[in-house]
């Protein structure tokens, strides 16, 4: 017999001696330790379920729900004058400063009128002695015409060539006059004033330098800030419910900065442009702004809210408590017992960081707007007003109304 065999001979002789008794008492505890392990696995999963998770929730609100309009828009100022010599002449003052608010009317600079004043004198001096002769031709004109009828010592054609030589000093005359006002006129022309009411830039032109007329640059740029316009752009889509809007009343127009997040001024819609931008399908909306406060700036980029309409007693929640699944729009609403329930929901109209729920919520109701990823249907939460360790939410950009 082999060792081999000797081995396997002994383990069946171990087998049968050892008792019936211990081999099920072995099985059996094998068995208990398998199911006690399970349970306490069960049981781990269990209170993994239970656990409440801390949340940020928000109530629902009964409340009014702005429509808003979104577009691109640059500031415009209401009006633009360069300020231009009409006359030739040394500029001998200026009365205003840089950036200084001035009226219409108001005086601005000077040119020398002296030589305007030289020419009004020259001018009243040709018709003081153009006057003269014209009375004295008149008066032969008389003498030959009273002649002609007493006794004919003269003929017709005297009289009538004395009628033409008081007609012609009468034409002199008048053409002096004529000189003399363009002289006056010229003198006024040397006194620069405003044409609008604005803003005074940057001078030009310095005091000493001899200005033209013909001058391609002027002595100054008036602006006019007060009102002051906006032109932004819509899509074409928006352009009949804004249209229908305007017809009922004048509608209101935000101006945020490039931040979006800054409201700088509130103004009225003006008009809508007469045609539309084939290439981007948009068409220009003009805004009227009073800038009292002088917020508005011509060239400014802005962001523009166009206020179209505003739904009454809307149910109102936080747009991050909406979420999308497979079914459609849900929320988590969180239960008396502090249990969250999946509520379907129906979302009428999203508006930057708020959403109109048409259906599934009632005034009142709470749900969940952060740590969602983390819930299920029944677990428990601890309500918060926002996420642990995480800043106050910031209101996110507005967006066109749905």
């Amino acid at each position: 017999m082999t060792l081999i065999d000797r081995a396997n001979y002994r383990g069946e002789v171990y087998l049968a001696a050892f008792p019936l008794k211990v081999v099920c008492l072995l099985i059996f505890v094998g068995l208990m330790v398998g199911c006690s392990g399970g349970a306490a696995k069960e049981k781990e999963a269990m209170a993994a379920t239970s656990r409440a998770i801390p949340v940020a929730v928000s109530p629902a609100a009964l409340k009014d729900m702005p429509v808003y309009l979104t577009g691109l828009g640059s500031v415009t100022a209401f009006n633009t004058v360069s300020v231009r010599s009409r006359v030739d002449g040394q500029l001998i003052q200026v009365n205003v400063k840089e950036g200084q608010d001035v009226k219409k009317g108001q005086l601005l600079a000077q040119i020398d009128p002296r030589p305007f004043q030289v020419q009004l004198e020259q001018g009243q001096a040709q018709l003081f002695r153009d006057q003269a002769q014209l009375r004295d031709a008149q008066l032969n004109y008389q003498r030959f015409k009273d002649l002609l009828h007493e006794s004919g010592a003269m003929s017709q054609q005297q009289v009538d060539t004395q009628k033409a030589q008081a007609d012609q000093l009468e034409g002199a005359v008048r053409a002096d006059q004529a000189a003399i006002d363009n002289a006056k006129l010229q003198i006024t022309y040397s006194r620069i004033t405003s044409p609008i009411d604005g803003r005074i830039g940057l001078r030009l032109v310095d005091v000493g330098n001899i200005v033209h007329a013909t001058d391609q640059n002027g002595l100054f740029v008036i602006t006019q800030l007060h009102p002051i316009a906006v032109i932004f752009t819509l899509p074409e889509d928006s352009l009949r419910s804004v249209s229908q809007r305007m017809k009922h009343g004048t509608l209101d127009v935000d101006a945020y900065a490039r931040d979006n997040q800054t409201k700088l001024a509130t103004g009225k819609l003006q008009t809508i442009d007469n045609q539309i931008d084939q290439q981007t399908g948009t068409a220009k909306l003009k805004a009227v702004f009073s800038n009292a406060d002088n917020m508005l700036w011509p060239n400014q980029f802005v962001n523009v809210r166009l206020l179209l309409d505003v739904k009454k007693n809307s149910i109102i929640v936080p747009s991050a408590a909406v979420q999308r699944g497979p079914q459609g729009t849900f929320v988590y609403l969180v239960k008396q017992d502090k249990t969250v329930e999946v509520r379907p929901v129906a979302v009428t109209l999203a508006q930057g960081n708020q959403s109109a729920i048409g259906s599934g919520l009632q005034a009142g109701d709470v749900v969940v707007t952060d740590g969602q990823d983390k819930l299920q249907q029944g677990m428990t939460v601890v309500p918060q007003s926002r996420p642990p360790n995480a800043p106050a939410p910031q209101t996110s950009n507005a967006t066109p109304a749905s």
